[in-house]
């Protein structure tokens, strides 16, 4: 019984730590102003010969890089400002 409170204990403490460690990182994170992800992606699909996003990564530099394919299978790659979601 008392192994079992002592892993528990041990569990709980590396889960609450963990969570605090990824809240105090030096990460750098998208801004406070910038547009929600949602609307930037919304801006993306409204472009001519849209077809899909393949992938879509915060860069640390300070902004999105993403990666779609058009209707006539060119890959476009943009590096888009996470305030105003326009092409840098």
């Amino acid at each position: 019984m008392n192994n079992r409170i002592i892993l528990a204990a041990a569990a709980a403490t590396m889960f609450f730590s963990a969570h605090a460690y990824a809240q105090t990182s030096d990460r750098p994170v998208p801004p406070q102003d910038g547009m929600k992800l949602s609307e930037i992606i919304a801006k993306i699909e409204a472009r001519d010969k849209f077809q899909y996003i393949k992938e879509i990564e915060w860069d640390s530099d300070g902004y999105y890089q993403v990666d779609y394919y058009t209707t006539d299978k060119a890959k476009v790659e943009m590096k888009l400002n996470p305030v105003t979601g326009e092409p840098q």
